[in-house]
């Protein structure tokens, strides 16, 4: 297969274009994506909006996706498009849906790594990607995931760091009373983020100012 242009690359895998509708998405370190690939296609069929999952990857680290357009939420935040009370709100919404589609075994799929960059706002809505960390278990845990990496960027030294406060003070008070299931999920979180082996230097050091962070958090009844 001819791969095209490299549109996209981040932390574990890379993303070419194979036409105007499809892409390949290639993990740097072979992992097997046929996993990713089924939770997407369960999703979809669900209609929880995920990219199309096409036939005929050449590897088993690849997967065919459908071509998506539009900025990501996070874009869309930073220029002002999206106002940040809207941004907690949705990412609030697609959480709360994910979890309502019915389990493909015991328990709820799980995104695990679902924040402003894994939503693109398409024409057709806006659309989670990433799903290479999805599993299944208690939504707490997977709205905890959530909070932590706001979080972590919001202790950061960085000029994102504000804005990133503020979605995350706009997540939680859209979650509304689902928030109080956070802390239990909070300690799992935390060890899950400190492990994540893309982290770079500094970033371990945010892991736990990040849980200090949600721990003061009116929203959360701890």
């Amino acid at each position: 297969m001819l791969l095209g242009e490299l549109i996209g690359s981040g932390r574990t895998a890379d993303v070419h274009a194979l036409d105007d509708h499809r892409v390949l998405r290639r993990y740097r370190d072979g992992r097997d994506a046929a996993e990713e690939a089924a939770v997407m296609a369960y999703l979809g069929t669900h209609g929880y909006p995920v990219p199309a999952v096409h036939p005929g990857a050449p590897t088993p680290a690849d997967l065919i996706l459908e071509r998506l357009t539009g900025p990501t939420l996070f874009a869309s935040l930073l220029a002002g498009d999206t106002p940040i009370p809207a941004g907690g709100r949705l990412l609030a919404d697609l959480l709360t849906r994910l979890h309502a589609v019915p389990p493909r075994h015991a328990d709820p799929i799980l995104h695990l790594d679902l924040h402003p960059e894994n939503v693109l706002l398409t024409p057709r809505g806006p659309v989670v990607i990433d799903w290479h960390d999805s599993a299944e278990g208690p939504p707490g845990y997977d709205l905890a995931v959530s909070a932590m990496i706001l979080a972590e960027v919001a202790v950061a030294d960085s000029p994102i760091a504000g804005p990133s406060a503020a979605l995350l003070t706009a997540l939680l008070d859209a979650l509304g009373p689902t928030a109080a299931t956070i802390p239990t999920h909070l300690p799992h979180a935390h060890a899950r983020r400190a492990a994540n082996p893309t982290l770079r230097p500094g970033e371990h050091e945010a892991v736990d100012a990040a849980l200090s962070l949600l721990h003061r958090q009116p929203q959360i009844s701890l």
